[in-house]
């Protein structure tokens, strides 16, 4: 390579740069953002240490819907406050990975659970053959953790428009909606609190694939 060659390649090295971080930035902020699997509350749908990949612009210009994944920002203090020990070189490479979007901001806390329940639905655990219902329809759910039951605790509740009702697929080990009725939304998740569907599994590379939709609820009618 000639000099004047290698000159220019250097001179545009940090173009390159900048211009992949913007990307990068963009893609976070509009498109996709990666969030991993940090408990075994969505087992066996997803195991810890997951890396999911999120449709953000969905829940920008389309209604969340029954059975979808989502992740969403803590609605009402269900997470306790974030601890991060990493210190020295460790840290600033977090800190590079959060601000290109390949990993969740720890300051801005996050979970994931599927939707059963979204305006104007009534939810009911459980009927008389044990099974959730939504608006008096019966929910087959084959993707709850082997074992399980729909629900330990029952409840019987109608989402408020412009809310979602979640719960977490290892219905032994999610503290999902059922847990904060107490909350200033009683257990419901605004929508403006969440960031998108959870779209695929990425990483490991034996787990990844698409995430399925619950299809009993997806086929209930919605309340108008």
């Amino acid at each position: 390579m000639s000099r004047k060659a290698k000159g220019t390649s250097l001179r545009e090295l940090p173009i390159l740069v900048v211009s992949a971080l913007i990307l990068s930035i963009v893609v976070k902020t509009f498109l996709v953002q990666f969030f991993y699997i940090p408990s075994g509350s969505m087992e066996n749908t997803l195991q810890v240490n997951d890396r999911v990949g999120v449709n953000k612009l969905g829940a920008l210009f389309s209604d969340i819907k029954r059975g979808e994944v989502v992740v969403f920002r803590d609605p009402a203090s269900w997470l306790s406050a974030p601890y991060d020990d990493s210190t020295g070189i460790s840290k600033v490479i977090k800190e590079t990975l959060v601000f290109v979007g390949i990993l969740p901001d720890p300051a801005k806390q996050y979970l994931i659970k599927r939707v059963i329940g979204v305006g104007g639905d009534h939810v009911v655990c459980c009927s008389p053959s044990g099974k959730l219902t939504v608006n008096d329809v019966e929910v087959t759910e084959p993707y709850i953790f082997e074992g399980n039951k729909p629900s330990d605790s029952t409840f019987d509740v109608t989402v408020p428009q412009g809310f979602i009702w979640v719960m977490g697929d290892h219905r032994g080990a999610s503290a999902d909606s059922r847990f904060h009725t107490d909350d200033p939304n009683k257990g419901m998740v605004p929508l403006d609190k969440v960031t998108g569907r959870a779209l695929f599994v990425i990483w490991p590379l034996k787990s990844a694939g698409i995430l399925e939709v619950g299809k009993d609820l997806s086929e209930i009618p919605v309340k108008k």
